[in-house]
């Protein structure tokens, strides 16, 4: 069973940056496309960015392009996500996910998510 392990929120004033780690144990994990994804207390969990599986092609969603850098490292089965200028609408818990690039749907499982609070 693939297993995806997210790492690396925290609390964070507004303005400042987190980097986020999405370890997959995947054999292959460079075949797929992958995704993060987030969601916050009471709303349903919403599309952030997406990177295909040579990494040669990235997507964002509106809210945080210009902010947020998605990246891959395919010899450490990892996926990052850099996260620039935060705000406090950014609070939510973060998850990756494998995607259908073109659609940006995921698939298969989901970690257990990792929260980022933004404090004003």
């Amino acid at each position: 069973q693939v297993q995806l392990v997210e790492s690396g929120g925290g609390l964070v004033q507004a303005g400042g940056s987190l980097r986020l780690s999405c370890a997959v144990s995947r054999r292959s994990f460079s075949d797929y496309s992958m995704g993060w994804f987030r969601q916050a207390p009471g709303k349903e969990r919403e599309f952030v960015a997406a990177i295909s599986w040579t990494g040669g092609n990235t997507y964002y969603a509106d809210s945080v392009k210009g902010r947020f850098t998605i990246s891959r490292d395919n010899a450490k089965n990892t996926v990052y996500l850099q996260m620039n200028s935060l705000k406090p609408e950014d609070t939510a818990v973060y998850y990756c996910a494998a995607v259908n690039f073109s659609t940006r749907r995921p698939f298969g499982s989901w970690g257990q998510g990792t929260q980022v609070t933004v404090s004003s």
